[in-house]
């Protein structure tokens, strides 16, 4: 009887350590709501995943002070699958029986770590990827800057950077193509909003920093500038806020433009500068954003132009210097001698709250980075793809977020008047099917690589993809995709369709603009 439990016992082990040779491995690079999104869909079909994420936190921006599943601007029935769980468990946190489509950083950040618990994902934190080993057009293993090497059978680049995407040598570009490389109306330099009336000039008739001059620029052309990149504060006016810290580094200077401002329109209040949304957060508890149309406000134009192929050392300078720049106008209204009272009294009111990033003096892990590289794959979405053809037969999710670009620079028309320009903001009224070619890069570069995030498109496609709640759904494809290539051995472009459209079929992913009656989106 001895004998035949160990027997037993014995072929238990062997059976499972079988198992665990047979057991793919993807590697999710990047912990942003896409990556967490990949990264669960991906275990739950049967994959070791190892998520390597950059900072001590996962979530990326949701996790960072945007607490909004973007609803007010798309069409809520389009979300499905992972992002729709996700969802309605931070709905549970809050007591709610539905999905909560605005919460909390922590709350997020919460359900985030307790779902990837669930499904078992290693989870290694403040790594960046330092070298990618690749054999032919297969990557092999990845080594980080913390001197680990990672190996797996799929990968997927999940940051807002695509820094493994670029090191595996897939093509990528960043910035703005002009309207006639894709025929798109919306793209290239927009020189169309009104014009300011405050000067772009310091008093000896220099060109303030962050200032071009119009007479360089034609409207529809490319442009290597991109869009505005800041902090989402979570400021707080209950009593136990917490006081703006001082910046590391701060210049008066850089804020002439808001003494012009304050000069001319003493009346100027705190929300003509910067746009505070309380959603449904408690009392007294308020998300900060760049305020469009503003003369200054939390965007640092061209403070990222180096951003998307800066090496690591630069970014963190960028980074600080955003920093710097938040906080230095926050200093300014609060400190500077040109800030009319009510102005200043108002302000005063503020503090950040003190139950988001505790561990960071209250302040926001993630900087904003609303569009970095974008891969140039398999299939690139376009203007056309959005409105004339949304229709895709490889379709791995839906999108619908209006056509959103923050501005991406001030442009001096005049000694007295300056445009922003950049801004597009163009409604979406149906659901739009996303291709699965924008995830996948070109098969004569890297067959077992998936980009959820850097997708395959043109700027004005990808404005209306760049919001957490797409990328989660395109992430939940990608997680599916790897995990069948590795298990058929297949290159990611060659996989079955039909089979990862069934599984995400069968996990509640609405992949077909027909499958419902769409209600038209007014909201705006």
């Amino acid at each position: 009887m001895k004998k035949i439990h160990i027997v037993t016992a014995l072929l238990i082990l062997y059976a499972f350590k079988l198992n665990a040779a047979d057991q793919p491995t993807v590697v999710v690079y990047g912990g942003t709501p896409g990556g967490i999104s990949a990264a669960i869909a991906a275990a739950r079909q049967g994959a070791k995943v190892i998520l390597v994420e950059q900072t001590r936190h996962v979530g990326g921006m949701n996790t960072s002070g945007i607490g909004t599943a973007e609803t007010e601007h798309m069409i809520e029935e389009t979300i499905s699958g992972i992002p729709l769980e996700i969802y309605t468990r931070i709905g549970k946190a809050y007591g709610m029986n539905k999905p909560a489509f605005y919460f909390e950083s922590h709350v997020a950040e919460k359900i985030f770590v307790d779902m990837l618990t669930e499904q078992h994902v290693s989870v290694i934190y403040e790594a960046f990827v330092n070298k990618v080993i690749k054999r032919d057009d297969v990557i092999k293993s990845i080594i980080l800057t913390n001197g680990k090497t990672v190996s797996g059978d799929t990968f997927i680049d999940a940051t807002y950077e695509g820094d493994l995407m670029a090191r595996a040598g897939v093509s990528y570009t960043y910035g703005r193509e002009s309207k006639a490389q894709y025929d798109e109306s919306l793209a290239g330099v927009r020189l169309l909003d009104k014009p300011i009336d405050v000067s772009p000039y310091d008093d000896n008739g220099n060109l303030l920093p962050g200032f071009v001059e119009a007479k360089n620029l034609t409207n529809g052309e490319a442009s290597k500038r991109i869009i505005n990149y800041n902090f989402r504060l979570i400021m707080s006016t209950n009593s136990d806020r917490v006081p703006f810290p001082l910046p590391s580094h701060y210049d008066a200077n850089r804020f002439i433009t808001l003494k012009h401002l304050l000069a001319e329109h003493p009346n100027t209040k705190l929300s003509d500068i910067i746009d505070l949304y309380s959603w449904n957060y408690p009392p007294g508890k308020f998300e900060a954003n760049n305020k469009q149309n503003s003369v200054i406000s939390l965007g640092f134009f061209g403070g990222n132009t180096d951003y998307p192929d800066a090496d690591y050392k630069k970014r963190k300078r960028i980074f600080q210097d955003h920093k710097d720049w938040t906080l230095g106008l926050l200093y300014f209204l609060e400190h500077d001698q040109s800030v009319p009272k009510p102005l200043h009294d108002e302000i005063n009111r503020y503090g950040l709250a003190p139950d988001e990033f505790m561990d960071n003096y209250n302040f926001p892990y993630y900087l904003y980075i609303r569009e970095a590289r974008r891969m140039v794959g398999s299939y690139v979405q376009t203007q056309k793809d959005i409105f004339e053809e949304p229709k895709k037969t490889d379709a791995i999710a839906l999108g619908s977020h209006f056509v959103d670009c923050h501005h991406v620079q001030k442009v001096a028309i005049s000694k007295t008047q300056y445009i922003n320009e950049g801004r597009i903001w163009v409604k979406v009224d149906q659901p739009y099917e996303l291709s699965y070619g924008i995830i996948t890069p070109r098969k004569s570069e890297c067959t077992n690589l998936l980009v959820p995030v850097c997708v395959s498109a043109s700027h004005v496609g990808f404005c209306s993809i760049r919001v957490e709640v797409t990328w989660m759904q395109l992430g939940e494809a990608a997680g599916v995709a790897a995990i069948i290539a590795a298990k058929n051995n297949k290159p990611v472009q060659d996989i079955d369709l039909k089979q990862l459209q069934r599984v995400l079929k069968k996990d509640g992913v609405i992949l077909n603009r027909d499958e419902k009656h769409w209600i038209n989106n007014d909201k705006s």
